[in-house]
């Protein structure tokens, strides 16, 4: 007997559409100090920063959520909120053996450290390289995040400024697209592996797990060096592709493509249709200051 598909996620939910475009539903509107030398133009900005024309400074890596009084490391693969974490993974545990497709079946739900559980926490950003970034963030969260490591959300122009390089390019390697330089646009969808549409589901932790002929979709922190911003003897990793990357908008915004959004606009990438509540798998942030 064929397995019934898991009931869909509650509201809201990303559509994916094939053209790369997105669309909401009709009602709903201190530091990490890394090691190495960075290179950060005489100290102006953290180690962790790239220095952009001695007017901003701007992350390395995507960020990677701790919580903001013990310094634990939060888990990538649910939001960053006790209440939330739990209702997933608890969600995902009876599911998953009604997934509509094999690997969705039996692809385990990720972990969630006990204090994850049983304690309220708050998100604060952190910058580590070889990590995988933390998805599931709001607007708001990623504000939030921001805030706490010291920080801001960048303004979108600051974000495309950084993204382009200081030859001001539309790829961070270049002036047109070259398939496989940034982790977009990949060959799978991770709903699509797991549940047989990738249109549902996009809460479910385990989507930046899936890995597709032993590659995961979802890479590390600085796992894609052909994908550079570079800014003189510095780089900044992924502004194009692994997440979407949520910038200061008040309606909500979030740009640069996620590993499997269908687009070709490299930094021009954007996303407008979602309010800063909206969270999904494929959205993360990096921060500003």
């Amino acid at each position: 007997m064929t397995p019934s598909t898991a009931p869909p996620e509650p509201r809201p939910v990303l559509l994916y559409l094939p053209d790369g475009g997105d669309i909401a539903p009709p009602e709903v509107q201190g530091h990490e100090i890394l090691p190495g030398p960075w290179g950060n133009r005489g100290g102006r900005c953290p180690p962790e920063m790239v220095d952009i024309r001695g007017q901003f400074c701007i992350d390395r890596f995507e960020a990677v959520l701790v919580d903001l009084r013990s310094g634990r490391e939060l888990s990538p693969y649910y939001a960053p909120s006790r209440a939330l974490a739990k209702a997933q993974n608890d969600r995902w545990r009876n599911a998953r053996a009604s997934c509509a497709t094999e690997q969705g079946r039996r692809l385990e739900v990720p972990e969630l450290p006990a204090w994850e559980l049983d304690q309220e926490f708050e998100p604060k950003a952190s910058v580590l390289k070889g990590t995988i970034p933390s998805g599931y963030l709001s607007g708001i969260n990623a504000e939030l995040a921001c805030r706490n490591a010291a920080k801001r959300l960048c303004r979108p122009d600051e974000w495309l400024m950084a993204c382009r390089g200081e030859r001001g390019l539309k790829f961070p390697y270049g002036a047109s697209y070259e398939p496989g330089r940034c982790n977009v646009n990949r060959e799978s969808h991770p709903a699509q592996v797991l549940h047989g549409n990738p249109s549902i589901n996009h809460l479910d932790p385990r989507l930046n797990l899936v890995r597709v002929d032993g590659q995961p979709l979802l890479r590390p922190t600085g796992a894609t060096p052909a994908c550079g911003s570079q800014w003189g003897s510095d780089t900044i990793y992924d502004m194009v592709g692994n997440l979407d990357e949520w910038v200061d908008d008040p309606d909500g915004l979030f740009v640069g493509g996620f590993y499997a959004r269908n687009t070709r606009e490299g930094c021009d990438s954007r996303v407008s249709a979602h309010p800063r509540e909206y969270y999904d798998y494929s959205l993360g942030v990096r921060c500003c200051r």
